[in-house]
């Protein structure tokens, strides 16, 4: 790793950044610590939105294809004839098949966060230097492959 570019303004860091990106370096080449969020870097080293809206979609589609699996069975497979209804009525299987949506579309999103995130231990994550208010950028040295995304 090399040595640590600190700025405390903003435009400055804004500014660096550019210079970097037009010098050739790409967004896996370094490693920046913000105070907050700027959407001016996402444009700046042209990040592209990520894969995890997909793991919310598979999970409601799978919910709502399973919430109404799960009642159409259940009815087929205990028929409760009342009054000349329907075996399967589809407007109250909707509410629990809604449900299951939510519900898998929760967790499917959550388990794609685990897996995108590959699980990073307390350790990667946390960092041992405190910059504070501070903009950082650190740059990778030539070989070092200890910067595995």
């Amino acid at each position: 790793m090399s040595e640590p570019m600190i700025f405390e303004d903003k435009e400055a860091f804004l500014e660096a950044l550019r210079e970097l990106k037009a010098k050739g370096y790409g967004r896996n080449d370094m490693r920046l610590y913000l105070p907050w969020h700027l959407p001016e870097v996402e444009e700046i080293l042209e990040i592209t939105p990520g894969p995890m809206k997909y793991f919310a979609v598979l999970g409601g589609i799978s919910g709502f294809a399973g919430g109404l699996a799960l009642t159409i069975y259940t009815a087929l497979s205990w028929p409760l004839i009342v009054g000349g209804k329907p075996v399967v009525s589809i407007p109250p299987f909707l509410l629990v098949a809604y449900i299951l949506t939510i519900l898998f579309g929760g967790l499917m999103s959550f388990a794609g966060f685990l897996l995108l995130a590959q699980l990073p231990k307390i350790s990667a994550i946390m960092n041992p230097v405190d910059y504070g208010n501070c903009f950082v950028i650190v740059l990778q040295q030539q070989g070092d492959s200890s910067w595995k995304r």
